[in-house]
């Protein structure tokens, strides 16, 4: 059994993930690196019982978590393996880009920050266009 010391470490270490299929919706434009991006559980999707949806506000549905040997980069979580150790509706943040993933980092902080900022974000994008 493991003493309480260990088992915090466990619960608090980083879980990285791969979002990909957005090529389908918005391309890369909506990953900027430390942009975050709402995750939520698809249970009743049809291709995947662990589907786990990624999305924008104002955009919708930007891809989705990676739950194939083939689109799962290495060091990544699949959304199959993440699905039990996160809420329904979670957050992640872009930390690397290639042409074909992106990679992101599961946010664990508390989720009406996350919302305040993904909400300043999305005005900064906003103030960003009108330039």
């Amino acid at each position: 059994m493991r003493n309480k010391k260990q088992f915090e470490a466990l619960r608090t270490k980083p879980y990285y993930v791969t979002i990909t299929g957005f090529g389908h919706y918005y391309d890369k434009k909506p990953f900027a690196i430390g942009n975050l991006i709402r995750c939520r559980k698809e249970p009743d999707n049809r291709h995947d019982a662990d589907a786990i949806k990624c999305t924008l506000p104002m955009l919708g549905t930007v891809g989705y978590i990676a739950n194939s040997t083939y689109t799962v980069a290495g060091g990544t979580m699949s959304a199959g393996r993440l699905y039990d150790k996160v809420a329904e509706k979670f957050y992640v943040r872009v930390m690397f880009t290639t042409n074909s993933k992106i990679i992101c980092r599961v946010e664990q902080l508390p989720s009406d920050r996350l919302e305040q900022e993904l909400r300043e974000q999305q005005k900064d994008e906003d103030d960003w266009d009108m330039d």
